[in-house]
């Protein structure tokens, strides 16, 4: 009984999911919406900077704008351009180019034996051995052998050359930043999907403010992606829940 309710609710929840597939039928899927960078610094400096807007200026001379570099707003020569606080852009450089072999060959071999017996039993032995037959001196003898052999092999390879834009969400009290980004392009029907995250050094930033993916600590990417072609690499649900049932 309580397999059947395994199944029954496997069933149901493999349909759920059909009925939601089927509302993506004729159309593209869905792009996700950009989140806010929103953490605690950033929102004490947007508060000081509404503080600071709030005060009315004091009357002064102020400059007619120029032409010259060294306004304000403009981009300065001798001031460190990389990403450095929490909204910050800065470049990720991802090339992955991974190749495993794995081979492993297991073999085992087991045998035993077992024998034991009484030769005298205060005269008895002559007794059972005359009405029963049987004799004590090798009452258990047995043999056991066993053997095993396996072989496996895995070979991978994988090859991921891009580079996309993140955002710095946060600083750690050692300096350190906090940075994740997302890049979603959809062609036709097929949406594909990068996402990284880590944590990275200020000092391993280049000067061009980009930073290669072997630099990033705790690092999370993720390429995938949703649409037509991806549901046709994956296997119905049918076949799924077959391979999970199937004891064979």
């Amino acid at each position: 009984m309580k397999k059947l309710w395994m199944i029954a609710i496997c069933l149901s929840t493999a349909g759920c999911g059909t009925v939601g597939r089927m509302g993506h039928v004729g159309r593209a899927p869905d792009m996700s919406e950009v989140e806010p960078v929103t953490t605690p610094e950033l929102e004490a400096s947007l508060v000081r900077d509404r503080a600071s807007a709030a005060v009315p200026p004091v009357a002064a001379s102020q400059p007619l704008p120029s032409a010259s570099l060294f306004r304000t707003g403009a981009g300065a020569l001798f001031q460190d351009q990389r990403a450095a606080k929490v909204g910050d852009i800065l470049t990720i450089r991802i090339d992955i180019s991974d190749k495993a072999s794995v081979s492993n060959t297991t073999s085992r071999t087991r045998d035993g034996s077992e024998s034991g017996g009484a030769s005298s039993i205060f005269g008895l032995e002559k007794i059972v051995r005359d009405i029963a037959g049987v004799d004590t001196s090798s009452l258990i003898a047995s043999q056991s052998s066993s053997s095993s052999s396996g072989k496996g092999s895995t070979s991978r390879s994988e090859t991921i050359s891009m580079t996309m834009a993140a955002i710095v969400a946060a600083v750690l009290p050692n300096g350190n930043l906090i940075i994740r980004g997302r890049q979603e392009s959809r062609v036709n029907f097929e949406l594909r999907e990068l996402l990284v995250s880590g944590i990275v050094r200020p000092q391993d930033i280049s000067r061009d403010n980009s930073i290669a993916h072997t630099q990033i600590a705790e690092a999370r990417i993720s390429y995938g992606g949703k649409g037509q072609l991806t549901d046709a690499q994956q296997a119905r649900w049918g076949q799924q829940l077959m391979d999970v049932l199937s004891p064979f």
